[in-house]
């Protein structure tokens, strides 16, 4: 039963309108379909909405004063813990192209990142903090 690839990950956030504007804005995914769940949220795709797939980002808004929706289908979680980090999650990778284009968009949207080179792999690494402080991980190969 071996794996393929991500199918996608979800971040529950206490500011659903500052997480759409960093993943729309800052790493240009798109707003799409949705199912229609009984919680606040958003499906962020990586080109078209043909396809469920291509949801890559699944954002569950957490509503303070009405979680019960939210509750019921994927269960409590106490709201601390949406502060100060995401626990042993470390960080997510997309690859990408054009580190150029990506570092003029960071810079003029004022946007904090660093930088690294991989050691042997021709890597080119950027990476920025989410609003809930999800670390991403972009990765230029540089031949």
């Amino acid at each position: 039963m071996p794996l393929s690839k991500i199918a996608h990950y979800s971040i529950r956030t206490l500011d659903l309108e500052a997480t759409r504007r960093f993943y729309t804005q800052v790493m240009g995914l798109t707003v799409g379909p949705r199912p229609p769940f009984k919680f606040p949220g958003l499906w962020l795709y990586n080109g078209s909405h043909d396809s469920y797939d291509n949801a890559v980002v699944h954002i569950i808004g957490i509503d303070p004063n009405d979680s019960q929706g939210l509750k019921d289908y994927l269960g409590d979680r106490d709201l601390d813990s949406l502060k100060g980090g995401t626990g042993t999650f470390d960080h997510i990778a997309f690859t990408a192209t054009d580190v150029t284009g990506m570092l003029a968009h960071l810079k003029e949207n004022a946007v904090p990142f660093r930088e690294r080179m991989v050691p042997d792999l021709n890597l080119h690494q950027i990476f920025l903090d989410d609003p809930s402080g999800v670390v991403i991980e972009l990765n230029y190969p540089t031949h």
